[in-house]
Order: C-alpha cells, then structure tokens, then sequence
C-alpha cells in the first residue's frame, strides 16, 4: 500500500466514524421533530422545522464549499458541527420554554452542521482514485448506518433522562444531539490531517485523463452537462421525496395512535434503509455504472411511495419507510458519484457546495409542503405525489444514457 493510499483509507475512516456519531444525535433529534413542532406550533406547522433545517442546510452548503477552498475542509466541518451542538442546545430551551421561533433557530443551526457534514462525502471522493470514488463516497454515507440503528433508540432513554432532570420529554433527542455532536467535531478535527483539499490535488495530478482540466468553469457551463444535470436531479428529487414522507410519517403514525416507541422502529427501519446498503450501492456505482444505480434508487423510490399508504400497521409501514431509504441512498450515492466524475480539483469544493444548495432548498420545500398538504389532504396524497416526482430522475437519466450509448462509469 502507497503512503497516498494511506491516507486516503484514513481520511475516509475518519469521515465514517464522523458521520457514524454525527448521525446517532442528528436523527434522534428527527425522529421527535413533527412531534415537538406540532405541540409547539400546531399539526399546520409540524413540518416546518425541518424545513427550516434543511433552508439552512441549503444557505450554509454553498459558503461552506467557498469557505473550504480557503480554509480547508477539517476546519470547516469542525466548524459546522459546534454551530451545529449551539443549535440543538437552542432547541432543547425551546422545548422546556414552549418556544417555536427558537426551536426554528435552532433547527436552522443544525442545518448548518448537516451541509458542512455532507460535504465530506465528496471528500472522501477527492483523495481516491476514479475508480474507489463510489466506494470511497459509500463508506462515509455507511456510517450513517450507526445513526439508523442507535439515533431512534436513544429517544426514549434519552426522553427519559430529559423528564428525570424537569425537561420536557422531546428534548431528549435534541440532547443526543449536543453529545454526540461534539464527539463528532473532535473525531474530525484531530483525525482528518492530512486536509482532504490538499491531498486531493496530488490524486487529480496522478490521474489527469479522468479529471477535466484548465481552469474553473462556470457553474452554468457545469450544470448544463448531461451527465452533471442527470446527478443533481437524481440527488435534489431523491431528497425532497425521502423528506416530504419521512417528516410526516411521525406525525402519520401518532394520529393512527402509535407509540413513541413504535415511531422509532419505523424511522429505525428508514435510517437502515437510508445507509445500511451503502457499501453496496458506492461498489455497483464503480462496477455497473452510475446511471444503473441511480435508475435502480429511483424505481425503488416510486414502489416505496406506492406502498406507504397502503396500512398504517407497524411492519407494512417499516417496510415502506426502508424502501424509501433504500432508494434515496441508490439516488444519493450514484449521483454524488456521477458529479464527483464532472469536476476538477478547482471546481469540487464550490461546485458541490452549490449542488448541495440546491439538495437543501428542494427538500426544504418538500419538508414544509408535507406538513402544508397534510392538513389540508391526507397521507396518501403526499405519498403519490412523491412517487410521480420520483419518475423525474428515471427520465432523465434513461435520456442521457441513451445519448452516451455507453455505461455510464465508462
């Protein structure tokens, strides 16, 4: 093993074991996020908070891919993640003051923190060979894994210690998030040297045939790319239907007179779904091609969203909501890949931050729509309304491979 290699195998273990904790307090925070906003603001307004945490997920993406180029990319994730401990601390205030406007605020903080999380996918792609990228991006949406299996089943002891100290017993999860928060920040900024940014440009230089040079494009002449507008519609589509249903089938299921406890065996199973098949869907994006991947995440988009509706039975929604993590992850993975194969060394940073904007924004619309359309129509509709957007990626995608006439990892 080369001394390069080595430090990409530590970079990306690094930025797994980051995303692993990150995700842990960051999804048992999602998992009570209707509930907390529906007794604080009403059922209208219930999906409204996380609408403001992915707005500022998607305000944030875009300085933190400009802020990186400058700073680097352990700095800046180190960063996002103390705003984002500052956030859920916000939140928990708001909780036991019955708050809405601060538990906003500090949604929108924890926005912050995701965008400066999720970018370290692309890091991991940047310090590996064109032909690890996908497993490279794979490995680190895999430690969400840990987040799927344990962030949910911290709800309730968590909620339990909450109401044990006076607290009221929703910001559990959100004290989750401070601790595991800042476990996160200091696994990054001790462990990610060397600066993924730097290392990166020395992989670009070993493998200059499969990286476009000469100096930055505009972010138009990029996105005007087939193959670039097949992965940002696979990655913004993806998101916004996984959002749109995730946020509101907490709220679903409480009105069906569900546990807290069986709340979060639901979301359990879509986190599993989201990340588990991580490893598996980052190798078939560097074997089969990006395009087969993405295809395969959106079809099982549309299943997911068919099927949802059908029972509000424990099991029949579990396997629903799996589905719909599994197809996100097909989405998200093959299309970060995708991008990733697009950009130069000069381009990564600020391109994908903007990608990720644009990620934030869609399904920040998806978030608040949910709630919006659920009260005024039914879980049923918002689940069909997100199975037709999610033939959108198939369409296109389909279009641009027929265009290339070849695999698209060729």
């Amino acid at each position: 093993m080369t001394e390069l290699s080595q430090k990409a195998r530590k970079i990306t273990l690094t930025l797994f074991l980051a995303q692993s904790l990150f995700s842990a307090g960051f999804i048992a925070s999602a998992t009570v996020s209707s509930i907390l906003a529906a007794s604080l603001g009403g059922n209208r307004w219930a999906g409204l908070p996380a609408a403001v945490q992915l707005l500022g997920s998607a305000f944030a993406a875009s300085i933190w891919g400009v802020l990186m180029d400058k700073i680097g990319r352990r700095h800046g994730i180190t960063l996002g993640l103390m705003l984002g401990i500052t956030g859920s601390a916000l939140v928990v205030i708001a909780a036991n003051q019955r708050i809405f406007l601060a538990m906003l605020g500090g949604m929108a903080l924890m926005g912050f923190a995701q965008a400066a999380m999720l970018l370290g996918r692309f890091a991991a792609a940047e310090v590996n060979p064109p032909e690890k990228r996908g497993a490279a991006i794979s490995n680190v949406v895999l430690g969400g894994t840990f987040g799927a299996i344990f962030g949910p089943l911290l709800v309730a002891p968590m909620g339990n210690f909450a109401r044990s100290i006076g607290m009221n017993e929703l910001a559990g999860g959100y004290l989750a998030g401070i601790l595991f928060g800042g476990l996160a920040a200091a696994v990054i900024f001790t462990g990610l040297r060397p600066d993924p940014l730097a290392l990166g440009k020395e992989v670009a230089a070993l493998y200059p045939a499969s990286t476009p040079e000469g100096e930055a494009r505009p972010m138009r002449v990029i996105f005007r790319q087939p193959a670039a507008l097949a992965a940002v519609t696979a990655m913004v589509i993806g998101q916004v239907v996984m959002v749109a249903i995730m946020v509101i089938t907490s709220l679903h299921m409480k009105h069906n007179d569900h546990s807290l406890g069986g709340i979060s065996t639901v979301i359990s199973a879509h986190v599993l779904g989201m990340y588990a098949f991580s490893v598996v869907s980052g190798r078939l994006a560097d074997k089969w091609g990006r395009g087969p991947v993405i295809l395969t995440g959106a079809i099982t988009l549309v299943i997911a969203c068919v099927t949802a509706p059908l029972s509000p039975r424990l099991l029949p929604l579990s396997l629903s909501l799996f589905l719909l993590g599994l197809g996100w992850n097909f989405c998200f993975v093959g299309g970060s890949t995708l991008l990733a194969d697009q950009l130069s060394s000069v381009e990564r940073a600020r391109t994908q931050g903007i990608n990720d904007s644009m990620v934030g924004l869609a399904s920040a619309a998806g978030s608040l729509g949910s709630g919006l359309v659920y009260a005024a129509t039914s879980y049923t509709f918002i689940a069909l309304l997100g199975g037709a957007l999610a033939l959108l990626p198939i369409g296109m995608v389909l279009a641009w491979m027929r265009r290339k006439k070849a695999p698209v990892g060729a």
